[in-house]
């Protein structure tokens, strides 16, 4: 197993990032520093993204690149980057190594992230999860994106049905099925989807975590426009573009952190 960390500035870090989900959308470890942030994905020789070592060039700034062996305990030591959440209160999102919740009224979510998926601590997963709360619609939900399918089981908990996640990721749709079923909760369509090519699919509400462009490419074949759409994956500079793309939808609320944003877009 080898360790492919790439190290940016913290000024350049979230266009770094931007352009790593790219490569690897699985996801990614984030480790903090003093004026650096250092990124690291895992994997044979052979499954990790192409990246020359040393100084290399990506998300138009320079990084740093390198890889190393994994050692033995690394099964371990990766836990440590997975812990809890509690998001607005409600939701309560952990890996099955943490403690249960004991909070009246809180869903509680349990999501293995199988060493390839977040248990959804990252800013554009938890700000969709903040978002949902707010949807004043209920009905059916698609997940555009569904990766370990944190958004999709929480959907289905707060009342959603029928609940679709979809992927262009095999790994993905297996970690989401496997989650679900250790929720107890059942998924309508779990399915592979490459939504570049294929509109998404009529549903009530939508909840996309996606990139720039592929949230732009959705925009641009969707069909019809949900009661309600919340997208993430969007660099604040982005969130301007990303909502005027689904209009008719008008923009309810938007959050922000770490240099990301998520948008509410509500029909009028």
């Amino acid at each position: 197993m080898i360790r492919l960390a790439i190290r940016a500035s913290a000024e350049d870090s979230e266009r770094v990032l931007a352009a790593l989900l790219e490569l690897a959308p699985s996801g990614v470890e984030q480790v903090d520093a003093a004026g650096v942030v250092e990124y690291a994905v895992y994997g044979a020789p052979g499954e990790l993204p192409s990246l020359p070592r040393g100084e290399a060039e990506l998300g138009g700034t320079r990084v740093l690149v390198h890889g190393e062996e994994v050692p033995g305990d690394w099964a371990e030591r990766w836990k440590r980057f997975h812990g809890a959440l509690l998001v607005g209160g409600r939701i309560y999102v952990r890996p099955p190594w943490e403690r249960p919740a004991v909070r009246p009224g809180v869903t509680e979510i349990v999501i293995d992230p199988g060493q390839a998926f977040g248990t959804g601590a990252h800013a554009t997963t938890r700000m969709c999860l903040e978002l949902m709360l707010e949807v004043r619609v209920r009905g059916s939900l698609a997940d555009l994106g569904c990766g370990s399918g944190v958004l999709s089981i929480a959907a289905a908990k707060r009342g959603f049905v029928p609940v679709t996640a979809l992927d262009s990721d095999r790994a993905a749709l297996e970690a989401t099925r496997r989650n679900a079923s250790a929720n107890g909760v059942r998924l309508e369509r779990v399915e592979r989807t490459d939504l570049r090519d294929q509109p998404p699919p009529a549903a009530d509400v939508v909840a996309a975590n996606l990139m720039r462009p592929l949230l732009l490419r959705v925009a641009e074949l969707m069909d019809r426009s949900p009661r309600a759409l919340i997208a993430s994956g969007v660099l604040d500079e982005e969130g301007d573009e990303v909502a005027d793309a689904f209009r008719p939808l008008v923009e309810r609320q938007r959050l922000s952190s770490q240099g990301w944003t998520a948008l509410l877009l509500e029909r009028p």
